[in-house]
């Protein structure tokens, strides 16, 4: 996200009085007039101004966005961080299903040395950054970890350290260092300027399952959970961003999206709150329509509990319909179908045989319902995934190749309409 433009700040006094008690103030000038002072002064005093101003006003963070939704290409998305110093770039997959930010650091066990995805592998020498200090059991950092369950110590050497299961069967473990992280951060959607501050992180020197292939192999995860040592906590409790992000994926083949922390703010925008007090990101899905006609199924299937809901998560490249709910969708939808349509079943799935892609649009438009009247509107092409000449509704519905709302991190869900 690039913006260049010239901002012009002006401070406005407004004066108050009580009836028969006059107020006086006095201007003063910063710099007297007749005093000469150069150009490089007044930009430095504007500068550490402008500082202030980002803090108590509309401030984001920005990340680029690279990756798509497609399985069959890189089906993930991911981004670039900077740490250290001086900074070190990786590539790290963005993650609202965990809390903390983790890098390939040396000397790591199964970190993969090259990557499908067309990028630079890179690892983090906490010894090579004049900022990096490792983090001790006694830090108050790592007792909020070990309360959560994203950190825990041992008692031989008094290191703070971490052991992740993803639930692809993948994990991960190390220790934690703190360092500096260096960002892009944006005024108003105008100004950019290069800041930094100090985040705690994890170092990976073991890594199993599919973390150790090279198709899509990225140099870390960025966890966007809600627990204090996920990034955006730990820069909200600094005051350097709010406690809010907002991450918008393109859901086309280009890929590509939007990542910030803070909020963006544009118009045509509908909100759905989150269901409080939850682990993830729980959304209230009320129901599911087929051609405009809500779908039959029971509210209970919809409802949060300990093992239900539905949770955003975009660390996973496909969505997962309940059993209660997947089959009559798939109900709706092949009523729809036209007879002459010849549909086969295929490894437990109904698929449908078409000639062209472009006959995918006999299928109907499919909208799921959230509360607070927000509405992700689905085409064909989002929810059926093709194979050669046989295009299937599977039980996994590929969620990120529709997904174009802002999701506010702990407030509300964003649904372009």
């Amino acid at each position: 996200m690039e913006a260049v433009a010239a901002a012009f700040l002006f401070a406005a006094v407004v004066l108050s009085a009580v009836v028969g008690s006059p107020v006086t103030l006095t201007l003063e000038r910063a710099f007297p007039s007749n005093d000469g002072v150069e150009l490089s002064e007044l930009r430095a005093r504007d500068s550490l101004r402008h500082r202030r101003m980002l803090q108590s006003t509309n401030y984001v963070v920005d990340f680029p966005v690279k990756g798509t939704f497609d399985p069959s290409q890189v089906g993930l998305y991911y981004t670039k961080v900077k740490l250290g110093t001086p900074p070190r770039e990786l590539y790290v997959q963005i993650d609202t299903g965990s809390d903390v930010l983790w890098v390939s650091c040396g000397s790591c066990n199964g970190c993969p040395q090259t990557s499908g995805l067309q990028i630079q592998l890179n690892y983090f020498d906490p010894g090579s950054s004049s900022t990096s200090s490792l983090i001790s059991c006694l830090d108050r950092r790592c007792r909020s970890g070990v309360q959560t369950s994203d950190a825990s110590c041992s008692g031989r050497n008094n290191q703070c350290t971490y052991t992740f299961q993803y639930g692809d069967g993948s994990g991960t473990s190390g220790y934690y260092v703190s360092d500096l992280m260096h960002f892009a951060s944006i005024f108003e959607g105008t100004l950019t300027t290069n800041s930094s501050a100090s985040v705690v992180f994890g170092c990976s020197i073991l890594q199993t399952g599919d973390l150790t292939k090279s198709e899509r192999a990225v140099d870390g995860i960025f966890g966007f959970g809600q627990q204090g040592m996920s990034v955006i906590s730990q820069l909200s409790s600094q005051g350097i961003a709010p406690r809010v992000f907002s991450h918008c994926l393109k859901g086309d083949n280009s890929g590509g999206g939007v990542l910030v922390l803070g909020e963006i703010v544009e118009p045509n925008i509908v909100y759905s709150p989150l269901v409080p007090s939850q682990p993830h990101y729980n959304l209230n899905l009320q129901s599911i329509s087929v051609n405009g006609q809500i779908v039959r199924i029971a509210p209970s299937v919809f409802a949060t509990s300990n093992n239900r809901g539905t949770i955003v998560d975009s660390g996973t490249t496909l969505a997962y319909l309940a059993e209660e709910a997947y089959n009559p969708f798939v109900i709706a939808i092949a009523a729809v179908i036209p007879q002459s349509v010849r549909s086969v079943l295929s490894r437990g799935n109904q698929c449908y045989l078409i000639t062209t892609s472009s006959n995918v649009d006999i299928f109907p438009q499919v909208s799921l319902n959230f509360a607070g009247g927000a509405s992700l509107v689905l085409r064909p092409q989002d929810y059926l995934m093709q194979q050669n000449f046989i295009v299937s509704i599977q039980a996994l519905v590929s969620f990120y190749s529709f997904f174009k709302g802002l999701m506010s991190g702990l407030h509300d869900l964003r649904i372009y309409r």
